[in-house]
């Protein structure tokens, strides 16, 4: 059954999206089934993934009962629009409303080896049905003073959910993004980060650069855009699947690095 990530944070801002579509890019790479599920009603991830706004069915179809979620794939992506805030709406006057994903999702499972899901930038009744549905929570958290106060206001939301919900959630750990590690700032980020959550920090951090933009405006991948940069996606991605104990993919990785991309 695929290992399912839900990827959040507790404000915008933080590159969590741009954490989905590359982690996503680095495991197809490397061969695995990824299934990406847009849970954001802004639907950024599924702009990034140059899929067409008005395509249907869409996740919020698939929560709203009108939709099976294997129905609502769409090139790897079960993607999202604005409808999504009516299905949330619609969700939150229900008995189980925060099981609906976990039931949606139940049939893809099998067909996928992981499956990736960008959260809102808010920490609501969508990021709780993720985090029910999930077998891990990845955190993404900006470079910047208030970094450790939205760790630990997500980190109650994941406790939540563990404890009422789904007890064998497991936190993967916390992303720096947007980090400049030549400043004091971002410096002094990460060690506050670390002094608090030591090994859950992953060591490998994300370098702010308008490429992102860049890339994500042109429809086409960090890693194809500027492979310089893609460097901290593939140290971050080594890390998260030490963390999944998946082995195999981690040496797939490996030649890919050698053979393309070099590690910095």
């Amino acid at each position: 059954m695929a290992a399912t990530i839900a990827v959040l944070s507790q404000k915008g801002g933080t590159g969590k999206t741009t954490a989905v579509r590359t982690l996503r890019d680095v495991l197809q790479r490397i061969g695995l089934d990824v299934l990406a599920v847009d849970l954001d009603p802004q639907g950024n991830l599924s702009d990034y993934l140059d899929v067409d706004p008005d395509i249907s069915p869409t996740i919020g179809d698939v929560l709203a009962g009108r939709a099976q979620a294997a129905a609502a794939v769409h090139n790897g992506i079960i993607p999202a629009n604005l409808g999504l805030a009516e299905a949330e709406l619609m969700l939150s006057g229900k008995m189980g409303r925060e099981l609906a994903l976990k039931r949606a999702l139940n049939d893809a499972r099998d067909a996928y080896d992981v499956i990736l899901v960008d959260c809102p930038p808010a920490l609501g009744l969508l990021t709780v049905n993720a985090l029910v549905a999930a077998d891990y929570a990845l955190l993404s958290a900006e470079a910047q003073y208030f970094a450790l106060q939205g760790v630990e206001q997500a980190l109650e939301v994941i406790e939540l959910a563990r404890e009422s919900l789904n007890p064998d959630l497991k936190w993967l750990g916390v992303l720096l993004n947007i980090a400049d590690m030549r400043t004091r700032h971002s410096r002094e980020a990460f060690d506050s980060l670390r002094e608090h959550y030591g090994e859950k920090l992953i060591d490998a951090t994300i370098r702010a650069s308008i490429a992102y933009a860049e890339s994500a405006e042109r429809a086409v991948s960090i890693l194809d855009y500027r492979p310089d940069l893609a460097v901290d996606y593939l140290n971050v991605t080594d890390e998260v699947l030490r963390r999944l104990g998946m082995e195999e993919p981690r040496r797939r990785l490996e030649a890919l690095v050698r053979n393309g991309l070099r590690a910095a």
